[in-house]
């Protein structure tokens, strides 16, 4: 599942990340990596930012990116 299919709330591990060097570079820049632990806050509908929380830092990703983004559930 992607970041873009999590529930508000819901928290998840990423797993992988599709795409480039330049994808890892900018998403480890803001502190998203492979084995990170974020918990989706909120979503703009049709294809909006995607605001996750890892740590005390909320960032906005682009639907995009989000949807290179691959996570499991923490349950």
């Amino acid at each position: 599942m992607t970041l873009t299919d999590l529930k508000i709330g819901e928290e998840a591990i990423i797993t992988t990340i599709n795409g480039g060097h330049g994808i890892h570079a900018k998403l480890e820049s803001m502190g998203l990596r492979e084995g990170s632990r974020v918990t989706k806050k909120s979503a703009v509908p049709a294809g909006g930012p995607v605001i996750v929380q890892t740590g005390n830092t909320q960032i906005a990703i682009g639907a995009g990116m989000a949807n290179r983004i691959i996570v499991k559930n923490t349950d």
